[in-house]
This record gives structure tokens, sequence and C-alpha cells, in this order.
């Protein structure tokens, strides 16, 4: 009997089976190459930066299949930042601003706001900011240079990541 429950156990592991409701999901985000950052104070940032090419649903807009652009997926893989503002510095550099492109993987409902609570690494220090009408282009400026934890919220989904804001 023991045989039977271990070589089941296999093959669900083999297989991947999981409980599904719904349309499957490919995969959150593929996995992550580039080695976390450390914030100008110095702590490790759970930021990933990447430059590969952007996953078909982060796409429009794009002529191209968008590699070179510098962006962050989501911890779920729910959200992307796409950063054309890179490096992102506090307070924002005289010459360029703070530009963050927020894809949501599924389409998401118009109407909504994204809303953006950031907590700065080991301190106190909070901000907030909205998106108006949900993920899309935007200008986050925040308070103090460092690693900073992003919760997203918009109007069907949530998730989180990690910005490292540098010094102009």
């Amino acid at each position: 009997m023991r045989t039977v429950a271990v070589v089941a156990a296999a093959v669900l592991v083999l297989t991947g089976c999981t409980a599904r409701t719904g349309t499957p999901r490919p995969a959150a985000a593929p996995p992550q190459s580039a080695a976390p950052s450390l914030s100008p104070a110095g702590e490790l940032c759970g930021e990933q930066v990447r430059t590969d090419a952007l996953p078909e649903w982060a796409r429009a807009g794009f002529s191209w299949d968008g590699s070179g652009t510098k962006h962050v997926y989501g911890a779920k893989g729910d959200i992307m930042a796409i950063l054309f503002g890179y490096p992102l510095t506090s307070p924002p550099a005289p010459d360029r601003g703070n530009k963050i492109l927020w894809v949501a993987r599924e389409p998401i409902e118009r109407g909504g706001d994204l809303e953006i609570r950031a907590a700065l690494a080991g301190t106190t220090v909070t901000a907030e900011r909205t998106v108006a009408g949900g993920p899309g282009p935007s200008i986050i400026d925040l308070p103090r240079p460092g690693c900073w934890h992003l919760t997203l919220t918009w109007a069907d989904g949530a998730d989180s990541l990690d910005l490292t804001y540098g010094v102009p």
C-alpha cells in the first residue's frame, strides 16, 4: 500500500497536478536571473530589474518584443513595472522623471485606480500614490532614496514588488 501511495505522489509531482478553476494560467514570471540590488543605504532590495523580452501580455504598444526595456515583475506575476525613468531617483532627477508603465497580466476593468502603498525598508516611512484609471503610465516619486516595498491594488487584482530609488 505504501508503494502505491509513493507512486501516486510521484505521478502528481511529475505531471504538475494542481487544482484549477477557470482558464489555465502560464507561470507567473520566468525565473529571476538578476541578483537583488543594494539600495543607497546598503540594504538588500528584492528588486530584480530585467532586460529580457517582455512577456506577450505586456507588449501592447511596443513594435518589438521589448528586449532591452527595463522591467520588474510583481511577486505573483500579476503586474509588471516597465521602468522608462530608470534609474528611479529621490528626489527626481532634474532631467527626467520617475516614469513607470504599470501593466496588469489580466485585462482590467476600467474606472478603478491603481493604489500604491509604499514602505521604505528598515524604517517606518510610508507613502501612498494613486494612478488614475488603473494600471497604466505614471510618474511615481517617493520621498527618500532606498529600497521601497510597493503593495499594489487595482479593480480586479493585487500584487507587490520592490523598487530601488537612488540619489540623482
